[in-house]
């Protein structure tokens, strides 16, 4: 009998899917299918090896679909998941896309920081995902803001005490993005272990106030920042240097046309 033959009669026997994250993928959008309220249902599927998998499945509600209906669809979605340990459910809703977790906690913490998010008019869009699936205590939070000036805000107001944002507890990563076509570009991010960029803020604030920021990169170890064409680049390092004497990496470039 060929290699072929057994597996495939093996499937037939034991009733598994050769490629079983398709066919988590296609349960998930078959059992979903006519929800009210939910528009499209979007899905991704992992075929890892024969027989094993994982998939994705994103609910995506009509615009302005109340909280309490949002609430309640991440309540259905969380029992959902709890018994398909292996699909990951997520909704999208005004903008902002979250996962939901078997805790009903964790899944809680991250209602509330959807809700805060989709308020928040510097907010383009959002994305709040466990950063390993299921039972996690890991998050990875990424915003995009309307400009410059909000990215910096919504950073500020997420890794505050008491801010206007409360990201889960436990562990979580944060990257906040201008949108495309800002005036000026900018991403500011956390480490790895959630540790923020106090020094290589400063850098981008000093420069700033002084000359038009292009673009800015802005982590921990590190700030790269592209000063416009008229600005006087020497002039720009020295500011970013001196308002963050101990940051590991300062870059500053002059933009070229």
């Amino acid at each position: 009998m060929s290699v072929i033959s057994l597996v495939l009669g093996l499937a037939v026997l034991t009733g598994c899917a050769l490629n079983k994250g398709t066919a988590l993928a296609a349960d998930f959008a078959n059992d979903w299918a006519g929800t009210p309220d939910v528009v499209d249902i979007r899905t991704n599927a992992e075929n890892t090896l024969p027989f094993l998998g994982q998939a994705t499945g994103v609910l995506v509600l009509a615009d302005g679909t109340p909280a309490d209906r949002v609430t309640g669809l991440a309540g259905e979605l969380r029992e959902y998941v709890v018994r398909h340990d292996e699909i990951t459910g997520r909704i999208a809703a005004d903008g902002v896309t979250f996962t939901v977790v078997g805790n009903e906690s964790r899944t809680g913490e991250a209602l509330g920081l959807w809700r805060s998010l989709a308020a928040d008019e510097r907010v383009a869009d959002g994305d709040i995902r466990a950063a390993v699936r299921k039972e996690t205590d890991r998050w990875w939070v990424g915003i995009t803001a309307v400009d410059a000036a909000g990215a910096l805000a919504l950073f500020r107001d997420m890794v505050a005490d008491g801010g206007r944002h409360r990201p889960p507890a436990g562990g979580t990563s944060l990257q906040v993005n201008t949108e495309r076509g800002a005036r000026t570009g900018l991403m500011v991010g956390t480490g790895s272990d959630g540790g923020a960029p106090t020094g290589a803020i400063a850098a981008y604030e000093a420069v700033a106030a002084r000359y038009q920021v292009v673009h800015a990169s802005l982590k921990p170890d590190r700030a790269s920042i592209v000063v416009a064409q008229s600005a006087d680049r020497d002039h720009a390092e020295e500011l970013a240097r001196r308002a963050a004497p101990t940051l590991g990496a300062v870059e500053v470039t002059r933009r070229v046309r």
